[in-house]
């Protein structure tokens, strides 16, 4: 288990944050490194080093209401 100090935003402080799968062994990420890390006070998750395609957010008009 892989374990990095960041800031919580759930706990408002720095936390030990866990990674549960072993570095390369992450069966939800195609290449092994796994983004996801818990907080192990609150459980609180992160996703560390994910970066989006713009051309793949997709978008739906806001909807009114008069």
């Amino acid at each position: 288990m892989t374990e990095m100090t960041w800031y919580c935003p759930e706990c408002g402080r720095d936390r030990l944050f866990e990674q549960h799968h072993e570095a390369g062994n992450c069966p939800d990420a195609v290449d092994g490194d796994c983004p996801e890390w818990a907080c192990a006070g609150c459980g609180a998750a992160l996703l560390v080093g994910l970066v989006c395609d713009p051309g793949e957010v997709v978008r739906e008009p806001a909807r009114r209401v008069a």
